[in-house]
This record gives structure tokens, sequence and C-alpha cells, in this order.
């Protein structure tokens, strides 16, 4: 098995929802924010590449929106999803299954494209890749609460459905995956879904949004963003004790520069213990 970044390029959230209750003097130590109170953010994916399987882990923001939308969120970066795949000897026809950790535009835009530039028609990105999520966190997406109803775009998500690729994970059961295991958290939005991949003789967790950066380590860090924000206290908190005593790899999805880390117990709780590349590990 093999693993490659995918990286799909940066954008800008504001500070302070990044962070939720935590003051803006302690959160910027890790990510100075701009003169817009504005911070950077990867929009770092994962490609699994294993015998007859290539499995892509979120899949970046897309370009679908508007001028209006994107003024918002400042993407920047010489990175794209495609390119990226490009580096990495791969196409978009080689893909075969598109894992959504859950349905926020940064993590699923990029699974749907328009076809040849024609704004009024639309195709997935991936045509001959299963997508997949779960029936509850689709659900949820469908129909949304007003709290996340600007993060569930359905130009990123009918088309999924209407292709016929989508595949729903059962949680109750095992992973479909031979090549990780699944962790649910319903803190940040309900039923995300966090790879647990073993790879050689580690454990490699891809974060998501239970866990977006390196700054985001301690307990009270947690986002704005968040729908249960207690129920994210109690996942971190369970999760977090288990990286330690299980030694795993976090893998950040938007830490604007730290791709990876291990993590250790302080007096202060759970703190960073190494970072690094992921290209250190294979």
């Amino acid at each position: 098995m093999n693993l490659h970044i995918i990286n799909t390029g940066f954008f800008k959230l504001d500070g302070g929802a990044m962070f939720g209750v935590v003051p803006k003097t302690l959160w910027q130590r890790t990510n100075p924010a701009d003169e817009n109170n504005l911070c950077t953010w990867a929009m770092r994916c994962l490609l699994i590449e294993d015998g007859d399987k290539l499995i892509l882990i979120d899949n970046g923001i897309g370009d679908k929106q508007d001028a209006k939308f994107f003024s918002h969120y400042y993407l920047h970066g010489e990175d794209s999803l495609l390119g990226s795949l490009n580096k990495n000897g791969f196409s978009e026809r080689d893909v075969t299954d598109v894992f959504m950790t859950h349905l926020h535009f940064d993590h699923c835009g990029g699974g749907v494209r328009y076809t040849n530039g024609d704004r009024e028609k639309l195709e997935l990105t991936f045509k001959n890749a299963h997508y997949w999520s779960n029936e509850d966190h689709w659900h949820w997406a469908l129909y949304p609460n007003t709290r996340e109803r600007a993060s569930f775009l359905k130009e990123n998500i009918h088309p999924i459905r209407e292709s016929g690729h989508l595949k729903f994970i059962n949680l109750q059961g095992d992973s479909p995956f031979e090549q990780f295991d699944i962790i649910v958290a319903n803190g940040h939005t309900d039923k995300q879904m966090l790879p647990k991949i073993k790879y050689k003789d580690k454990t490699i967790v891809f974060a998501a949004d239970l866990l977006p950066s390196m700054g985001h380590i301690p307990l009270a860090y947690v986002m704005g963003y968040d729908t249960r924000p207690l129920a994210t206290l109690e996942e971190k908190e369970v999760f977090l004790k288990e990286a330690v005593e299980n030694e795993y790899i976090i893998f950040f999805e938007h830490d604007p520069e730290v791709e990876c880390c291990t993590l250790k117990m302080t007096d202060k709780g759970v703190r960073l213990d190494q970072k690094f590349s992921l290209q250190e590990i294979l």
C-alpha cells in the first residue's frame, strides 16, 4: 500500500470562528491572522493506492461557485486537485473510490465539476469511482439545519446521487474498506467519518474536522463552526487519550504547514510530541 498527499490549495477562514471561545491572544501563536482576522488553512487530501484500488479521502473545495462566493474564502496557492493527482502519476479516471469524511463544501466540492466548462451542466469529476458517505449524514446534508445550511451546497451533493455512484457505509457494521477502519464523530457535524489507516506497523488517522490543525490539539480549542461543541469536547478527550496510548500518527487536513504529528501526555493535558511530513514515515 502506498499513500500520497493530494494538495488542493489554501483558503482563509475567520480565526475566531476556527477557535471558538479561545482568545485570539492564545490561538494566534500557532495560527497568525491577517489584517482581516483571517487565517490560512490547507485543504490537504489523502490518496491510498492499494492493488487495484485508488481511494481518495476528501477532495477540496472545487471551482464551481461564483466570484462572490470565493471572495469570502480567498482561495490561493499553486496546487489543485487534478494537478496534484497528476504530479503523483494519476488522473481522475484512475480513482476507484471517493471517501467523503463529510459533505461541507471544503471537503467534497472537488468531486463534482462543470461539464466542459458549461455552467448549466454538472458531472462527477471521478467518473469511474464510487462516492462514499453514510445515510445519516447524507440526510443531514440534504435537510440542513440553519447553522450549517451555507456549508452544504446542493451542486456538490445532488449530482452524486443522480449519477448512481453513491454508496452508503453502514456505521454499525465493519468498514467496507480493507485499508482502514472508521471513527465516527458527531460534534462538528452529524456522523463525520475519520479513516484510521493501518500502514505497515503504524496507525494514521485522517483527522478531518475533529482535529483540523496542530493548533487545535488542546482540548478546549473547539471550532465555532461545530454544531455540538460539548460533544466535540467529549470526542476529542477520548480520541486524544487513545492517540497517545496507541501512538497514532495524526494527519492534518487543514493545517497550513504541518502534515502529520504524534501526541504526548503532559501536565497540561495532551500536547504535540513530534511534527513531520508524511514522506518521512513512508
